[in-house]
């Protein structure tokens, strides 16, 4: 892997072990409710560094392409068995954002120094923000393995 992408990975995977070790309470029993974007009416949205580790993720399900789905759902659910394909790299967005039953979401003062970590990231990678989920991760297929 390229200089730069091997450290923008190290990063992101840093920002998601800092959030771990946060106090804040949340009891996520992956009901998978919060993955079904067009029943939430939310898709979370990725920096360039986020969709690296996310694309990683779905090389490492054995799969060549991000799978396309027609219900609204996130397309890193597994078709069959409804579970998320890369849970240990999911992006920051499926970390913080928990349903109500989980304890709901994080408050943004809660991860604000990680969001501002991940965007310098993004910067880093050439990006210009954010993207939703779908995109930023075929794109970061496309583009970086």
């Amino acid at each position: 892997m390229d200089p730069a992408l091997a450290a923008a990975w190290r990063e992101v995977r840093a920002v998601y072990e800092e959030l771990a070790r946060r106090p804040v309470e949340r009891q996520c029993t992956r009901l998978t409710e919060c993955c079904h974007f067009r029943l939430t009416g939310r898709t979370p949205y990725l920096t360039r560094g986020e969709a690296l580790v996310a694309a990683r993720g779905v090389r490492a399900s054995g799969r060549r392409e991000l799978p396309q789905r027609s219900d609204g759902a996130c397309p890193l659910l597994h078709p069959r068995t409804g579970k998320c394909m890369i849970y240990a790299d999911r992006p920051l967005g499926c970390r913080t954002h928990f349903c109500r039953a989980a304890g709901g979401p994080y408050a943004r003062g809660e991860v604000v120094d990680l969001i501002r970590r991940l965007e310098k990231v993004d910067a880093d990678l050439g990006g210009d923000g954010a993207r939703a989920l779908p995109g930023a991760v075929a794109e970061a297929m496309r583009r970086y393995l």
